[in-house]
């Protein structure tokens, strides 16, 4: 992912920040010369046994995944498949109205992670029970996030009856680039008016990507244009 200076990752902290609260990813890997390269939404989580911090750049960190069995992706995919998971974090149409000058132009603040990996196969006939404890992770991880506490106790007599149709996976990371353009090009002045006009939207992403502008280093002067 190419990333102009201005929008570079501030701190490794707020790549891990989208992962999290965007665990909806895109994997993409090769898929064959004449179908092009596969790409699948799914969800992730980081693997609950990682107890090293976050490196700089991400790499180390261990991702887990699932995807249906029956997906064509799914079947291409092997032992040490590189893939690519794009995590999108918040993000919003930029008006010129806002700027209060001219000239001017349109343009889209958005934020974006793209990690880089190796992907393992976890095959329920061959690791036993680890399957069904990444789908437990799982549960776990977007319950405590996103869900309202719900126990899952009940129904794991009902996982193991479906594991079969699910694909889970491990991806170590090799790497990850973090794109937040957030207006930093802007005078100061000129970017706090696009902070307001996203706080004062209905729009979850807008106020999300206002909260993280309201995050970024505030200077007297403005920031240079990216190249």
């Amino acid at each position: 992912m190419f990333v102009p200076a201005p929008y570079r990752t501030p701190a490794t902290s707020w790549m891990v920040d989208i992962l999290r609260g965007n665990p909806l990813a895109l994997m993409t890997s090769n898929g064959p010369a004449t179908a092009g390269p596969w790409a699948t939404h799914l969800p992730v989580i980081q693997d609950p046994t990682m107890t090293e911090d976050w490196s700089e750049d991400l790499s180390g960190a261990k991702l887990l995944g699932h995807m249906n069995r029956a997906n064509p992706h799914w079947k291409d995919l092997g032992d040490g498949a590189v893939v690519l998971l794009t995590f999108t974090g918040p993000h919003g149409y930029v008006s010129p109205t806002v700027y209060e000058k001219t000239p001017a132009a349109p343009t889209w603040d958005f934020t974006s992670v793209h990690v880089h990996g190796t992907l393992t196969k976890i095959e329920p006939e061959e690791a036993g029970e680890e399957s069904l404890e990444l789908v437990c992770s799982t549960v776990r991880a977007f319950e405590g996030d996103f869900g309202a506490g719900w126990d899952m106790r009940e129904s794991i007599d009902y996982f193991r009856k479906i594991l079969p149709a699910v694909g889970a996976f491990r991806v170590d990371v090799t790497g990850a680039e973090g794109m937040f353009k957030l207006s930093q090009e802007q005078d100061p002045d000129v970017r706090e008016r696009v902070r307001e006009s996203f706080a004062g939207r209905d729009s979850t992403r807008h106020r999300e990507a206002s909260r993280l502008m309201d995050r970024l280093p505030r200077p007297d002067i403005g920031c240079p244009h990216a190249a």
